[in-house]
C-alpha cells in the first residue's frame, strides 16, 4: 500500500525584539535615502494654518484641504477672526473637504480658545493642545512636530497600516501604536519618521494593493507579497511624484522633486 507523501513547509524561528529594532531602524534608514525631501503634506505658514489644515484633513485628502484653505486664511487669518466668523459662512468656505457642519463647530470653537485661553497664539504643549475642541492626541503631534519642532509620531491610518506590516507592533489603538514606534527609535526620529512612513504608504505600499514589486524596503519587509510583485505592473501602481504625478501640496518645499497640485477646479 503507497503512503502519500506529505508536503512539509520550512518553518522560520520568530523574529525577536532586537532584530525586529535593528530591521526597523534599518527601514527609517532606507525611507530617509528615498525621502530626503519628506514633509507635511499641508500647506501652513504658522501654527493656527497648520492646526486648522490638519482638522479639515479628517476623512478627506490633503490635496482638498490644500485646495480650500488659501480662501479660507484670505477670510479668517487669526484665531480672533475664525472665532467671530459667520458659522454658514464658514461651512460654505470648508464645504469642499466633507463633514464642514462639525468641521466648522470645531474650528470656531478651537479658535475662541485659543483667543479666550492662550492669548491668541497656539500653544506649544501637547496637554494644552488635546484640551482644544476637535484637536486629539494625532493633529496635536502633527502641530508640535512640524511647527514648534517638538518630536511627535502622528499615527495615521498610512502609519497605522505600515507599521503593522512591518511588525513594529500588533496594536490597532493609535495611543498604542504610537507608545510601541516610540519605543523602537529616539525622539529626535519622531517627526521624520512620520513623514518618511506615510510618505511610503501613500506612494507605494497602499492599502488594498501594495507595490510590492516597486518597492524599495521589500526585502526588510515580512508582509511582501500582499501586493503586486511584478515589477512592472507593480510600477503602474506607484503615487504622486514617484508616478510622476502632481504632489497634494499647491505650494510645496523647493526641494519637492515632484510637480505642484493644481488649485480647486483646475484638476
Amino acid at each position: 500500500m503507497k503512503t502519500k507523501a506529505v508536503k512539509t513547509t520550512k518553518t522560520t524561528k520568530p523574529e525577536s525584539h532586537l532584530a525586529m529594532v535593528r530591521r526597523a531602524r534599518r527601514i527609517n534608514r532606507e525611507l530617509a535615502e528615498v525621502y530626503p525631501y519628506a514633509h507635511p503634506e499641508l500647506d501652513f505658514r504658522n501654527p493656527f494654518e497648520l492646526l486648522v489644515a490638519t482638522v479639515l484633513s479628517a476623512q478627506t485628502t490633503d490635496l482638498r484641504v490644500n485646495q480650500t484653505t488659501p480662501a479660507l486664511f484670505a477670510a479668517y487669518p487669526t484665531p480672533e477672526d475664525m472665532a467671530a466668523a459667520v458659522p454658514e459662512r464658514l461651512e460654505e468656505l470648508i464645504r469642499p473637504t466633507g463633514f464642514f457642519r462639525a468641521k466648522t463647530k470645531s474650528l470656531i470653537g478651537l479658535s475662541t480658545a485659543i483667543r479666550d485661553t492662550f492669548g491668541g497664539e497656539v500653544p506649544g504643549r501637547l496637554v494644552d493642545l488635546v484640551t482644544l475642541p476637535g484637536v486629539g492626541r494625532k493633529t496635536a503631534n502633527v502641530v508640535l512636530g512640524n511647527a514648534f519642532g517638538v518630536p511627535g509620531i502622528t499615527v495615521d491610518t498610512h502609519f497605522g497600516r505600515l507599521v503593522r506590516r512591518w511588525k513594529w507592533t500588533d496594536q490597532e489603538d493609535p495611543e498604542k501604536v504610537e507608545a510601541d514606534v516610540a519605543a523602537i527609535f529616539p525622539k529626535s526620529e519622531w517627526t521624520m519618521l512620520s513623514h518618511r512612513v506615510v510618505f511610503h504608504g501613500r506612494r507605494v505600499c497602499h492599502s488594498r494593493k501594495p507595490a510590492c514589486g516597486a518597492c524599495p524596503i521589500a526585502p526588510l519587509c515580512p508582509s511582501y507579497g500582499e501586493g503586486e510583485t511584478d515589477p512592472e505592473k507593480a510600477r503602474k501602481l506607484l503615487k504622486y511624484e514617484m508616478g510622476g504625478y502632481p504632489g497634494q501640496r499647491l505650494s510645496p518645499p523647493p526641494d519637492y522633486p515632484g510637480k505642484p497640485a493644481p488649485p480647486l477646479g483646475a484638476e
